[in-house]
């Protein structure tokens, strides 16, 4: 889907963490929405439309907290698509404004995962098929990684690599759930416990809750509302579930079939007329640190078999040739569920517009933006400032 005339007004999230006794869900979600208004420069009642997203959450949550930003009559949907959720709010929120439903719309991501974990008999329940209850995602994406050290001769260290970048980057970004107070070396990665072999705990995004929030209009009333601030303006969002694959019902039920990312990210490079090479940064899915390799050839950014050199070369670091996750992503940053795709809006948001401070990608004029929902669905956004 090309979107056009739209341009992002306004983004706000708190910090992720462990709120499970200090927080509510909805405190969480009004300060992100607050923020995201406040960095708009409007008040509610200017909004047309609201898309809030969350995953375990009880029916009419996003509803109810929605309220807590005004009485104004609003039509409020709720959007759930697993790890994607917060991306699809962000689409739909998009789209509602480029097809000219409505002049400024806002998506709003909220999870308190805590709650769902303390709740939770430690499995997934009987999903589609009994593999899916069985396995946990840890040992579906181990074995993933297990996949790939068997065919491309991939190590340990590259994965340790990754996490260790990504636990660097959170250290810059305050918004972060894990920031550390040291510069994280490979050996610290691969000295921390082991999780599901070759995936240590520093190799794991944590378990986390929080609130992010974007808020998109038209883009000549970005313009005139905000005169002295470059514009961002996403240009494409892809959406696709899975198709049949061989190897599709091992793969399927968490993480997918690699086509999946590969045709969802071509066919948004082609709706928005650009191609791997005009991206700056990308913010992704790397729930386990095996994953951001994987991804670095299925979005084109390399070609197959050379993720590990990017690694090996620093080139997806910050100083880097394409840097990724530069928030900390998921391993650094937190993975609520819900918000999580708001908040790499955020990053590449804050990115674009040149206000990331010490973790600013210099020049950076082009972002995307990637997540998998339950090994069933991808999305893939691009951004761009105007």
């Amino acid at each position: 889907m090309r979107l056009e005339n739209v341009g992002v007004l306004g983004v706000g999230m708190g910090r992720f963490g462990n709120y499970l006794k200090t927080r509510t869900l909805t405190e969480l979600a009004r300060e992100a929405g607050l923020l995201a208004l406040r960095d708009a420069g409007i008040a509610f009642d200017r909004v047309d439309e609201v898309f809030a997203g969350y995953i375990a959450a009880t029916p009419m949550t996003g509803l109810k907290i929605v309220k807590e930003f005004g009485l104004t009559g609003v039509p409020v949907t709720h959007v759930e698509n697993a790890s994607a959720t917060g991306l699809v709010a962000f689409r739909e929120a998009a789209w509602a404004v480029a097809s000219g439903r409505c002049e400024v719309a806002m998506a709003l991501g909220l999870e308190k995962m805590t709650e769902l974990i303390a709740g939770s008999d430690g499995g997934r329940g009987m999903g589609r098929d009994s593999i899916d209850g069985i396995i946990l995602p840890a040992a579906y994406f181990a074995l993933w990684a297990q996949r790939r050290m068997h065919d491309r001769g991939t190590r340990p260290e590259h994965f340790a690599r990754i996490a260790a970048k990504n636990w660097n980057h959170g250290a810059l970004n305050p918004l972060s759930h894990r920031q550390p107070d040291h510069t994280v070396e490979v050996e610290e990665v691969l000295a921390s416990p082991m999780v599901a072999e070759p995936l240590t705990a520093m190799m794991c995004c944590p378990i986390s809750d929080g609130a992010a929030c974007a808020i998109v209009a038209r883009e000549d009333l970005v313009r005139k509302w905000q005169p002295g601030r470059a514009v961002v303006r996403p240009l494409s969002s892809a959406l696709q579930s899975e198709r049949y694959a061989p190897g599709h019902t091992f793969l399927g039920p968490v993480v997918g079939p690699a086509s999946m990312t590969r045709e969802t990210a071509r066919q948004a490079y082609e709706e928005a007329g650009l191609g791997p090479e005009d991206i700056d940064l990308v913010e992704l899915h790397d729930a386990f640190a095996n994953e951001e390799i994987e991804y670095y050839e299925l979005l084109g950014i390399c070609r197959e078999g050379e993720g590990e050199k990017l690694v090996e070369e620093g080139a997806t670091a910050l100083g880097g040739r394409i840097p990724f996750n530069t928030s900390g992503g998921l391993i650094a940053r937190g993975h609520p569920g819900g918000p999580t795709g708001l908040a790499q809006v955020h990053e590449i948001v804050t990115q674009l517009r040149g206000e990331a401070g010490v973790r600013q990608v210099p020049g950076a004029r082009t972002g995307l933006a990637q997540l998998v929902g339950g090994g069933s669905v991808c999305t893939v956004n691009l951004l761009q400032r105007g």
